[in-house]
């Protein structure tokens, strides 16, 4: 009985491990697959929901990453930047783009205000400020991000005032987190 409680409980540790490592991995994965079959979460914010399709971190993806994120009416992003180029396609739904272009100056600056609507699309500069809002009070926006040079170092402000130098860095971030492993350091 003894034998057989233990046999269990490695073959399900070993089935666990390899299940979380699937994951993260992009060993076994199909070429082909279903969006509605990928996770999703929403990382603790509200009215979020993000599939990462093709990740670095999560796929072994180099030089883009692929998001899927819908956002429910009244949610938004955070105001944040980062070093890559990010292009936003919509889906559907309708929403406004805040887009503060001083990346030079000491802060973000008042930003300019964007509508973006169904077909719509649009790209972010590198280390630009801005922030997505799903404005449309009675539809969800969805929308397919593409960044370069991944996995995303995302700087957060607290208002478009806030120094850059003050903004705070999250990396990795959110849908990184269960699968990001540091390189090994030289201890020599």
């Amino acid at each position: 009985m003894v034998g057989c409680s233990l046999a269990f409980f490695v073959s399900f540790f070993a089935l666990s491990a390899i299940a979380l490592a699937s994951h993260c991995s992009i060993t076994g994965l199909p070429l082909v697959r279903n969006i509605s079959e990928i996770p999703q979460d929403n990382y603790g914010r509200a009215g979020l929901s993000h599939i990462t399709i093709a990740g670095s971190v999560m796929h072994g993806m180099r030089e883009v990453e692929v998001w899927l994120q819908t956002f429910s009416p009244g949610s938004h992003t955070p105001i944040h930047r980062h070093s890559c180029e990010e292009v936003f396609i919509v889906l559907k739904g309708s929403g406004t783009l805040y887009l503060a272009s001083d990346s030079h100056g000491r802060y973000p600056g008042k930003p300019q205000e964007h509508s973006i609507f169904s077909n719509s699309t649009f790209h972010i500069p590198v280390n630009d400020a801005h922030q997505l809002w799903n404005t449309n009070n009675h539809e969800d926006l969805q929308v397919l991000v593409i960044i370069s040079r991944p996995p995303v170092k995302v700087f957060i402000y607290e208002d478009w005032s806030m120094p850059h130098t003050a903004a705070r860095l999250k990396f990795p971030y959110y849908w990184d987190e269960q699968c990001f492993q540091a390189p090994p350091r030289d201890e020599l």
